[in-house]
């Protein structure tokens, strides 16, 4: 039996199209008729052998295997991208400032360790730092690019990443069982303000009428996650860098209210920056979006 031989052009067009919500758009973004890229998805469905998308109600969503593709897809397009950028003819130089959120700090490190042994005259210097801190290096000029939580409007191009639900984390080890017919206040652990998770958590809280208190804050990742699984509260972060001992609440856990969903962002300070800017950034979205798929 000849092997599969998964076309990365098709998968291209596959990631695209699920990323941006419709493959009309894919096509637009990657210059090709909506009917080229429709002919690409059949071709992907036969080699794949079973079908990637299913109807949900006026929408299509992915099937089990068509996640499954979706995941291997980014990787083997992050892996190629990777792989023409260390063997083109010209060469990246220079240097890169790279802004991110402590809640990437898990995964982003090794992917710019890859990028910076394929590019041995790049230099990278890497801030993790809160999102007021990000934005304002961003605007003077002190960073090149970040990766931040939405919530602050300013200057310069922004590009979402991800919308992320919120969710309610409380410990793995020492669970407290808060309900509102208690009485007492939820203790909160947040970060120091301004902080847009304790905003928005707050006012979710406020109009459900639910009492609740700051039991503890932090200017750092792990200071909330070590309050949290010491058992003096709850935080409110996404599943995105969930930290040992800490874990995902069920939704309506203890008669939580529900917590809208906050967007990850890349800010730059120009819409068409300079070729190892724009090369960095597009392997950070490539992470990050194949972290949320895994």
């Amino acid at each position: 039996m000849r092997p599969v031989n998964f076309d990365l052009d098709v998968m291209r067009s596959f990631v695209t199209g699920v990323e941006l919500g419709s493959f009309a758009k894919a096509a637009n973004k990657l210059a090709r008729s909506t009917s080229a890229v429709s002919a690409q998805l059949k071709k992907l469905e036969a080699q794949a052998g079973t079908p990637l998308f299913k109807k949900a109600g006026r929408k299509l969503a992915l099937t089990d295997t068509g996640e499954v593709l979706l995941s291997y897809s980014r990787k083997l397009l992050s892996l190629n991208d990777e792989t023409v950028a260390a063997v083109s003819e010209l060469k990246l130089k220079g240097w890169v400032r790279l802004g991110l959120q402590e809640d990437l700090g898990g995964f982003l490190p090794k992917v710019l360790g890859r990028f910076v042994r394929a590019h041995p005259d790049v230099r990278v210097e890497a801030r993790i730092a809160r999102n007021a801190d990000l934005l304002d290096r961003i605007n003077n000029g002190s960073l090149d690019l970040a990766v931040a939580w939405a919530g602050s409007n300013r200057a310069g191009y922004s590009e979402t990443v991800a919308e992320l639900p919120m969710r309610w984390i409380g410990s793995s080890q020492h669970p407290l069982l808060w309900h509102p017919d208690d009485e007492i206040p939820l203790p909160i652990i947040a970060f120091d303000a301004p902080c847009p998770f304790f905003t928005m958590a707050t006012d979710a809280l406020d109009s459900a009428g639910l009492p609740w208190r700051l039991s503890f804050t932090s200017s750092s990742l792990n200071g909330l996650s070590a309050a949290t699984e010491a058992g003096l509260g709850y935080t409110i972060r996404t599943s995105l860098g969930l930290q040992q001992g800490t874990e995902l609440l069920p939704e309506g856990a203890f008669g939580f209210p529900s917590l809208p969903s906050i967007a990850l962002t890349l800010h730059r300070r120009e819409g068409a920056p300079e070729p190892l800017t724009e090369r960095l950034s597009t392997i950070v979205l490539q992470a990050i979006r194949s972290e949320l798929a895994e």
